[in-house]
């Protein structure tokens, strides 16, 4: 049976971006990065996550960094021009992307943000970011996703 499209699959095709999708086993609920990492086989370096957070100017920002990373508040901001960014309370992400936490995509999201994938994403031929949805992941290359989403390198994370 064919698995219903995302706005991040119906995104990525209509800018005509080659990715593969790749489904996980989870219990109807978020899990952590590092799980969907291993539960798809792949090196958590490799596998992205999207968080949103607000700025002092009270504007969104996307960050994209890799699972097993923390973001560095301060990188954040400087790589956005604010004084300081803080991480979006989870309660406010879906009317702010349109996704939910553990399904939240850099690409589809209800408005374009300001987005910013850490600098490690061009390491690699190919990232996994999540495809809109809990479950679901989308493998694509870096270049491609900061064509698609609008976004800047930044050295995002947690020495």
């Amino acid at each position: 049976m064919a698995q219903p499209k995302t706005n991040a699959m119906r995104m990525l095709e209509k800018e005509k971006v080659a990715y593969t999708f790749h489904e996980y086993p989870h219990d109807d609920g978020a899990i952590d990065g590092l799980a969907v990492a291993g539960k798809l086989g792949q090196d958590p370096a490799r596998v992205f996550k999207t968080l949103v957070t607000q700025g002092a100017s009270r504007a969104f920002y996307v960050f994209v960094i890799p699972v097993a990373a923390g973001l560095d508040l301060k990188k954040a901001a400087r790589a956005v021009g604010e004084k300081s960014v803080t991480m979006l309370h989870v309660a406010d992400l879906l009317k702010t992307t349109g996704y939910i936490r553990g399904g939240c995509s850099p690409v589809g999201m209800k408005k374009r943000f300001v987005t910013v994938v850490d600098a490690s994403a061009k390491n690699w031929p190919t990232i996994m970011v999540s495809a809109g949805r809990i479950g679901a992941q989308v493998e694509l290359r870096p270049a491609d996703l900061l064509a698609v989403t609008g976004a800047a390198w930044g050295e995002l994370a947690m020495q």
